[in-house]
């Protein structure tokens, strides 16, 4: 039931995506106001008014959420699965990071599609293997 869910969301990200091809083709996206201006970051019109200023002095303090802590750290892995050569090192770093993953996804309680998917051994090794083809 599941593949069937990922495969919906797949070909539905697959025809947004080439719609939006299209639409930059027909040059629909060419006068849009703050064209080739920085996207603002700090925006918090998606807080409500009564708790901005909570998060203003957390996010000025350097708080940030435990959820947002972990996916940096999960990216951070994979960055360094990246530059990894050792192949115990990547399958250590690959255990880490799929155990980080598991406790995320458990304490999300989110449907299976929307969760954070984990990193597999043989995938990791074969890019790997791919890369070094590449550079050599």
């Amino acid at each position: 039931m599941s593949g069937n869910i990922t495969d919906f969301f797949i070909a539905l990200q697959k025809i947004a995506e080439e719609r939006i091809v299209e639409a930059m083709k027909r040059g629909e996206f060419d006068n849009l106001p703050g064209k080739g201006k920085p996207v603002n970051l700090d925006d918090d019109a998606n807080i409500p008014p009564e708790l901005r200023v909570a998060y203003r002095i957390l996010k000025n303090a350097g708080y940030i959420s435990e959820e947002a802590r972990e996916l940096k750290e999960i990216n951070n892995l994979k960055d360094m699965l990246e530059e990894c050569e050792d192949e115990q090192e990547m399958f250590k770093k690959i255990q880490k990071l799929n155990l980080m993953v598991t406790k995320m996804n458990e304490r999300r309680r989110v449907p299976v599609y929307l969760e954070v998917e984990q990193v597999y051994y043989r995938k990791v090794l074969e890019k790997v293997k791919i890369r070094k083809k590449l550079k050599g």
